[in-house]
């Protein structure tokens, strides 16, 4: 790397970092307040992004960011750049799912558990000084079929989690030919027709966008337990609520909602709170938790350093 790389550094992150990038002679500089017009009056000076979620990175800003080589994102998905555009400009777009697969599989097998063991309406009755033994008693995961759609990095990550347990798991993806030891491949039809447990590990992308709606649900012949891990808007939340007052959703496990912002750091478009919403929010056969599925210490910690790899290599000699 002969002439120094500079690189526009967005959002915050694990210090290790930036650290590391510095370490290998690149020159780092950041900006987490000002706004992307006044981002796009400078981006001319920098070969590298480095970014979370904080605003799109849509054409008018590329074609701004005259000298860019690459944009890493510090996370698993790229929706929040344009992503073809940025691609015919030769610009590498870096992301990071391996650094937050770990803790994606564990939270998806945590919500699964806490859903089928009423721990989480439990814990809430006995606070208010309620004993309910009867109305809390519990399903085990054991012969269940847990089926996946998506089995990309987080839908290989909560397979292997459940190793553990005597079910069968069986997943869906557009990619041919991906199983591995850990779970089986099949049709979207005969996951539809098998599935107890529906798990989502998909990007969105205009072919995911509301995929989970009424449709989609009626077309499961028995009533399922349902976790979504990926993306908010995969889902019609007013369709998922539909489906949990017939009974034919067991119960949701939400970590992301179709309400949250771009930036993922606050939840809704404005200040009026949605009628399905506001079900879940009642339903004591739902869990909801903050985006933070791939949320840990460690993983904060591991996108860091898989960023900063994958960097490095784009100018390794």
């Amino acid at each position: 790397m002969k002439t120094p790389i500079k690189i526009l550094h967005i959002d915050s992150n694990h210090p290790l970092l930036w650290e590391q990038l510095q370490e290998a002679g690149f020159v780092n500089h950041e900006d987490f307040v000002s706004t992307k017009e006044q981002i796009e009056a400078k981006i001319q000076d920098y070969q590298g992004i480095v970014i979370r979620s904080r605003f799109k990175i849509d054409k008018t800003f590329l074609d701004k960011a005259t000298s860019l080589q690459f944009i890493a994102r510090v996370g698993a998905g790229l929706e929040s750049i344009d992503y073809d555009y940025a691609s015919s400009r030769g610009i590498h777009l870096i992301a990071a799912p391996e650094g937050n697969r770990n803790a994606v599989g564990e939270h998806t097998l945590a919500m699964l558990l806490s859903l089928m063991n009423n721990l989480n309406k439990a814990n809430s009755e006995i606070k208010l000084g309620q004993w309910n033994r009867e109305s809390n008693r519990g399903q085990e995961l054991d012969g269940k079929t847990v089926c996946i759609i998506g089995y990309g990095n987080m839908g290989k990550a909560f397979a292997k989690k459940l190793r553990g347990f005597e079910v069968k798991v069986l997943f869906y993806d557009i990619l041919p030919n991906v199983a591995d030891e850990n779970a089986q491949q099949v049709s979207l039809e005969e996951l539809q027709e098998k599935a107890d447990v529906l798990s989502l590990h998909i990007p969105w992308t205009p072919e995911t966008d509301k995929m989970v709606n009424t449709g989609f649900i009626n077309g499961f012949d028995k009533p399922f337990w349902f976790i979504n891990t990926s993306r908010g808007k995969n889902v019609v939340t007013a369709d998922l609520v539909v489906a949990l007052k017939s009974g034919k959703i067991l119960g949701a496990g939400l970590d992301v909602l179709e309400y949250e912002k771009l930036s993922f750091e606050s939840l809704f478009q404005d200040q009026n709170t949605p009628i399905a919403f506001q079900y879940l929010l009642n339903a004591d056969n739902v869990l909801l938790s903050p985006h933070i599925a791939g949320w840990t210490f460690e993983s904060h910690e591991q996108l860091a350093r898989v960023i900063v790899n994958k960097i490095k290599s784009i100018y390794s000699v």
